[in-house]
């Protein structure tokens, strides 16, 4: 349970340094991993007296395996060096069950648990106060991404910010959940962000209201609104994207360039963990492997098409590679990427590409990187049906229309050049002649038929009416 929603990209035991030949292990590592024959995993270390340490985890996956060492290596650095823990391992060390949590504590990493109020079971002489909720549910989301528990933080801080620490939940009023739009809009956020934000008091409250700490959420009347932004949509063309090409200081870059744009790869995540091993040159398919939608049954990863734009580039890149290399980004690899552990928004891409455009002369546009992704695959959805593009990137049909799928200039000239298919003058003039000479035949009685008769004026009626419209010249199907 505590581990199981842990999520790492996968890399082999014996741990790899980004850009390194495989087989070739970083030599300063703090912790390692072992496994014995009943699968059960350990990590050993040394702590600050040069003592060896095992820290048992159970029998887990490789990749929980690694999430843990890498937690495990800050905690050892904190023991040793006094470096301050940074947010997140913080964050994890709360969250550990008591079991795991005591082991810790039996190898020197943390200190024991002192007993608090808990604010889930706190009685009415004990009301639960704002601040002491919030650091208890964000505890308990290990359920989410830390993309997402960032920004479940950024919540946590208005929240605070708005109301004190100190503030009873049960004296929090739907008039204060106004109030909390307000203070929001006051701190300059856009309209997309400050949907999301009011959108996640009101879930953080729904918990609140669920362990009956409050009689009602008092964020219940708060509409999700839109989260979606389309001013901040461009749609990127091959032109530009060749003009931003020809800046790119080498050949991973450029590559990394191609596969935003013409492979819609998520940056940097689905970059980042794309491996020589996921290109299957025969089949003309790339696995790519999906830190975003892992959590979902079934999402781990995905087959993408290697589209004709990726293979010289990767061809390239391919000759450039040393040899026993897992990654296909190595040289351009940022440190960052080892410390992230799945926040990918550690990872800073953004900085060189603005540069790059620039140089380039052109300006940077909102978004760098999504928009990429979302000009490829507005581009796909005119060549391919909806539930094939999103099965290639890795998105929803309903994502993908709310939040990728662009109207472009192109779209208006198709709309406003002549269709191709409509037929030309000599047809219409056919039949238009086809026609006269059907309501000619018409007018003529047939049979003995009487001029006079009331088939033959009801006959005559509509062959006249035929010849004067004006629809049988400008629309065959009216």
């Amino acid at each position: 349970g505590y581990l199981s929603s842990l999520i790492l990209t996968p890399h082999p035991v014996a741990r790899f340094h980004p850009g390194c030949r495989a087989g070739h292990t970083k030599g300063n590592d703090m912790a390692s991993i072992s496994k014995n024959a009943n699968g059960q995993r350990r990590l050993q270390f040394y702590d600050g007296n040069g003592k060896r340490r095992s820290l048992g985890i159970g029998s887990i996956s490789e990749r929980n395996a690694e999430r843990i060492r890498d937690k495990v290596e800050q905690l050892v650095e904190h023991a040793v060096t006094g470096t301050p823990l940074n947010q997140e391992v913080s964050r994890w060390v709360a969250g550990l069950d008591d079991r795991m949590h005591s082991k810790l504590v039996k190898v020197g990493l943390t200190d024991t648990r002192q007993p608090v109020i808990n604010a889930i079971d706190a009685k009415d002489d004990q009301p639960a106060t704002l601040g002491d909720f919030l650091t208890e549910y964000l505890a308990k989301r290990t359920d989410v991404k830390e993309s997402t528990r960032t920004v479940y933080g950024h919540v946590q801080r208005n929240l605070l910010g708005c109301f004190g620490s100190q503030k009873q939940l049960r004296e929090i009023t739907l008039g204060d959940s106004d109030d909390f739009v307000r203070f929001l809009k006051a701190e300059g956020l856009s309209s997309v962000t400050l949907n999301r934000r009011s959108s996640l008091a009101k879930t953080i409250f729904r918990s609140a209201h669920r362990h009956k700490l409050i009689s009602a959420n008092p964020f219940a009347d708060v509409k999700a609104g839109t989260r979606t932004n389309s001013d901040r949509q461009r749609f990127i063309s091959p032109e530009v994207i060749d003009l931003i090409i020809e800046q790119a200081p080498d050949a991973e870059w450029r590559l990394m360039i191609v596969l935003a744009r013409y492979g819609g790869l998520r940056i940097p995540s689905e970059l980042m963990m794309l491996r020589w091993t996921d290109i299957d040159w025969q089949q003309k398919r790339i696995r790519i492997h999906s830190a975003k939608t892992e959590h979902h049954q079934g999402k781990e990863s995905r087959l993408l098409p290697l589209f004709p734009e990726l293979v010289t580039p990767l061809q390239d890149v391919w000759e450039q590679a040393d040899t026993g290399s897992e990654f296909v980004i190595t040289k351009n690899r940022p440190e960052s990427v080892r410390r992230c552990n799945g926040n990918w928004e550690q990872v800073n891409l953004r900085t060189r590409f603005t540069k790059i455009i620039q140089r380039a002369g052109l300006t940077p546009w909102p978004r760098l990187w999504q928009n990429l992704r979302s000009s490829r695959e507005t581009e796909l959805v005119h060549e391919h049906p909806l539930h094939v593009v999103t099965s290639w990137l890795g998105n929803s049909e309903a994502i993908a229309t709310k939040h990728y799928l662009q109207v472009t200039d192109a779209d208006f000239d198709r709309a406003s050049t002549a269709d191709s298919t409509a037929p030309d003058s000599k047809v219409v003039r056919k039949l238009v002649q086809h026609g006269n000479e059907l309501a000619s035949k018409a007018s003529q009685p047939e049979n003995g038929e009487s001029r006079k008769s009331k088939p033959y004026k009801e006959k005559r009626l509509h062959a006249e009416a035929y010849s004067r419209s004006e629809w049988r010249i400008g629309d065959l199907n009216p």
